[in-house]
């Protein structure tokens, strides 16, 4: 089978470990859809902002009619929460939806982009569907690269499954050299919400995606969008589909955006849990630093395997995310950071 072909969108890296793809072509994720297993294989926020679900009922009336598809409400409190100009942000069904828009605008049949690893899945898919060819580096050494020879070059900052943010300094530099070498560079800030790093939005040269879905625990309503200035800006204006964002997802989000007190309470809390979960943890295992609402194991217990570790979190009622279907992984379990005791039950079921 053609690996680059979108029945085989699988690949094998410098690193020599291969895509995991599932069998119907598609990336692995996170979640569970039991209503009876806690799950702490989506890093998604266990709680939402006040009035959210107020503000999607009041959506309804507005969604028998197609929605305004300049989207003015959302793009103000988007731009105002990333520090870019409401011009600059591109409405879009969900993060992903932002990050394939950017990519199947910039890379070409025949281009390399530059990707990280362990990271996102779907990164190396959407290169694919492009015809183009990904070249991975190590995630800790991609800001190290030349950009030169790559139509795009990609950061996920916070990277996932690894949860450490870029170095503000060294993403400048390295913004700047993809830049003066006419690469675009793609920032998927996912999860960036959760740290008081500052945004790269609105910067020459560079697309922001972002997604309201982890910050706000609101994944089924599919808000998200990028950021683009110059010729990137309007490649993504012109290739956006129309009516791009649902009337309740452009409500909801922009009700989301101005919840400024929820979203410091939730900084607090996931940086205060990921600390004493952390120290907890590390008593059997390998304990990745992170920034994000999330923390990545490696297992090195001889009485325990990463299918033990799943199949016991599983009877405890507990859904953990294999780690394994990253690129470069083969022993590592990642978990979210809920809520304190949520985070108890975990701790307790993984016996540390």
């Amino acid at each position: 089978m053609d690996p680059d072909s979108v029945e085989g969108v699988r690949a094998s890296g410098g690193d020599g470990a291969a895509d995991a793809i599932g069998p119907d072509g598609r990336v692995p994720h996170g979640s569970s859809d039991d209503p009876d297993v806690l799950d702490f294989s989506a890093n998604t926020n266990p709680r939402v902002p006040p009035g959210a679900e107020k503000a999607y009922r009041a959506a309804f009336e507005a969604a028998r009619s197609y929605p305004a598809d300049d989207y003015p409400e959302f793009r103000e409190a988007a731009a105002a929460f990333v520090d870019c100009k409401p011009s600059q942000v591109i409405p879009t069904a969900g993060g992903l939806e932002a990050i394939r828009l950017a990519i199947q605008t910039t890379a070409r049949a025949g281009d390399s982009v530059l990707l990280p690893y362990p990271s996102f899945g779907e990164y190396a898919r959407e290169v694919r569907l492009q015809g183009a060819t990904p070249e991975f580096v190590p995630h800790d050494e991609l800001l190290a690269a030349d950009p030169a020879s790559h139509a795009l070059a990609v950061v996920c900052n916070p990277n996932n499954p690894t949860g450490e943010a870029a170095d503000p300094a060294a993403l400048r530099n390295f913004a700047d050299r993809c830049r003066a070498a006419g690469t675009t560079l793609l920032v998927d800030e996912a999860f960036l919400g959760f740290t008081d790093e500052p945004s790269r939005a609105g910067r020459e040269g560079v697309i922001v995606a972002r997604s309201l879905t982890k910050l706000f625990g609101l994944p089924g309503i599919r808000m998200g969008y990028a950021v683009g200035t110059g010729d990137e800006r309007d490649r993504l204006a012109t290739a956006r589909r129309a009516w791009s964002m649902s009337a309740a997802a452009a409500a909801v989000g922009a009700h989301c955006y101005r919840q400024t007190e929820f979203v410091a309470e939730t900084k607090a809390r996931v940086t205060g849990e990921r600390a004493r979960m952390r120290e907890r943890l590390n008593a059997r295992f390998d304990v990745f630093r992170s920034d994000a609402p999330f923390l990545l194991l490696s297992v090195s217990d001889a009485d325990a395997s990463v299918d033990d570790i799943l199949a016991s979190a599983r009877e405890a009622g507990i859904a953990l995310r294999d780690a394994r279907t990253f690129r470069g992984l083969d022993s590592h379990i990642r978990v979210a950071v809920r809520a304190p005791e949520e985070n108890d039950r975990l701790l307790d079921a993984l016996d540390v």
